[in-house]
């Protein structure tokens, strides 16, 4: 029998929280199924990384009301996450702690961001605190979970996918498999909270 890989996180690990919002859990905007359920998951998380003194960053869609992936304009997707609605706030359960940094993307109104490296600092601010492992979950995972994981491995950084705090659309059946697939080849590994240790 294989043993699970054990993750000790310190000083030198970020945990990368995506897009955990109003309009992205149910009676959203857009809604993913069960979308809320990784809460209570992703809050353990933030336990542990708060414990072991390292790093948190949650992003954000924070559209302006006339964005490029809307409907409205011939974009993909109905208006969400628009910039100081009900919609665009982190759900109401998910427990940031003090000192977590908000990473907002997708703020112009002609630019797509799905991933939380496109168009903002969060590199830069990743390798400023020496930042080598980042352990990605959030919503959704065949959307900006897998853009930010994927843009990730580009800038360098060791990435784990926590597959128990992610949830996908799955527009089209298997698209959540696909995207851990994909993440997987590129060089991403998968964990669980059972696998994420504090020194």
């Amino acid at each position: 029998m294989k043993l699970e890989k054990r993750y000790i996180i310190g000083k030198d690990s970020a945990l990368l929280i995506i897009d955990v919002q109003n309009d992205f859990c149910p009676n959203g905007a857009l809604p993913v199924p069960d979308g809320d359920k990784i809460i209570p998951i992703l809050n353990k998380y933030i336990e542990k990384f708060v414990k072991a003194g390292a790093s948190i960053y949650a992003t954000r869609d924070w559209h302006p009301p006339n964005h490029i992936s809307f409907k409205t304009r011939g974009g993909t997707w109905p208006p969400h996450c628009i910039q100081n609605t009900r919609g665009a706030e982190f759900h109401p359960k998910l427990a940031l702690p003090k000192g977590v940094k908000i990473i907002s993307k997708g703020t112009s109104p002609d630019r797509e961001a799905y991933s939380g490296f496109e168009g903002t600092n969060l590199s830069s601010l990743l390798k400023d605190q020496g930042i080598k492992t980042v352990f990605i979950g959030g919503l959704a995972t065949d959307y900006c979970v897998k853009a930010t994981v994927l843009d990730a491995l580009k800038e360098g950084f060791h990435v784990v996918f926590l597959e128990d705090a992610s949830k996908g659309v799955d527009v089209n059946k298997g698209d959540s498999e696909r995207a851990i697939k994909i993440m997987m080849e590129k060089g991403a590994e998968k964990a669980t909270l059972s696998q994420i240790f504090t020194q």
